[in-house]
C-alpha cells in the first residue's frame, strides 16, 4: 500500500485530501504543518508527499528544500497562490508538480497515479543507457551524469530529458511534452513546460555541457545530438 504524506494548514483541505486518496486505496499521514514532517519521513518512509506551500513555521517550500537534501521523493505542491513565481520556485527547489487553490480532489488523485504509474515502470533494460554529446544517461537507474559528476534532477525533470534525448532532433510542442511527461489526464497549465526546461537548462549550463534544449520558435522545444 502506497503510504502519502500531506501537510496543509487547513484542516478541511487536509481531511478533503485524505477522503479521496483513503479512497483510492492509499494509506495517509496529515500534518498541520511542516515541523515533523521531515522526522516522520525517516521513520515512516512514505511514497509521495503533498505540501501547502503557505504554512506556519516551516513552509512547504523550506521544508522541499530540507528533504531534498535526503531523498528524492515525489512532490507535488499546493497553493493558495497561483503565481509564476511560486510555481517556478517550487520546481527549483526539487518540486514534481504545482495545483493551484481551490483544486479539485480528483485531479489531484490522477496526478499522484500518473506520477506512480511513472516511477513503477520497468520496461528498460537493465544495462540500458545512451550518450549524448558529454553527458550519459541511464535509464534503469534514472542517472545523468557528466565526467563522472551526477547531473541532479527532479522527476519531472529527468522525464522530460530523457524523453527529448530518446526523440532526439525531433522538435514537440507543449502541449505533446505535457502528455508525455504527466499523461492524458493532465488538466493544469503546458506552461509548466517551460518552467521544467528552463530548470533543465540551468543545470546543464552550470556542469559545462554542450547539451542543449533548443526552442523551436513558435511551436515547442528539441535536443539536438
Amino acid at each position: 500500500m502506497k503510504h502519502i504524506f500531506v501537510a496543509d494548514d487547513e484542516r478541511t483541505i487536509r481531511e478533503l485530501i485524505k477522503k479521496y486518496l483513503e479512497k483510492e486505496g492509499y494509506k495517509v499521514t496529515l500534518f498541520e504543518d511542516g515541523q515533523n514532517v521531515v522526522s516522520e519521513y525517516r521513520r515512516l518512509v512514505p511514497d509521495l508527499l503533498v505540501l501547502d506551500i503557505t504554512m506556519p513555521g516551516m513552509d512547504g517550500l523550506e521544508l522541499c528544500k530540507e528533504l531534498r537534501k535526503i531523498t528524492d521523493i515525489p512532490i507535488i505542491f499546493v497553493s493558495a497562490r497561483d503565481e509564476e513565481f511560486d510555481r517556478i520556485l517550487g520546481l527549483e527547489l526539487g518540486g514534481d508538480d504545482y495545483l493551484a487553490k481551490p483544486f479539485s480532489p480528483r485531479e489531484l488523485v490522477v496526478r499522484i497515479k500518473n506520477i506512480f504509474k511513472r516511477l513503477e515502470k520497468n520496461t528498460i533494460p537493465k544495462d540500458s543507457r545512451e550518450r549524448i554529446k558529454d553527458i550519459i544517461i541511464y535509464f534503469d537507474r534514472r542517472y545523468v551524469e557528466k565526467d563522472g559528476e551526477e547531473l541532479k534532477l527532479t522527476t519531472k525533470e529527468y522525464d522530460l530529458l530523457e524523453f527529448l534525448v530518446r526523440n532526439r532532433n525531433l522538435p514537440f510542442n507543449r502541449e505533446q511534452l505535457v502528455e508525455k511527461i504527466w499523461g492524458y489526464d493532465y488538466m493544469g497549465d503546458s506552461r509548466i513546460i517551460d518552467d521544467l526546461v528552463k530548470r533543465i537548462r540551468k543545470k546543464l549550463s552550470e556542469m559545462g555541457s554542450q547539451v542543449e534544449v533548443t526552442t523551436v520558435w513558435g511551436f515547442g522545444y528539441r535536443i539536438d545530438g
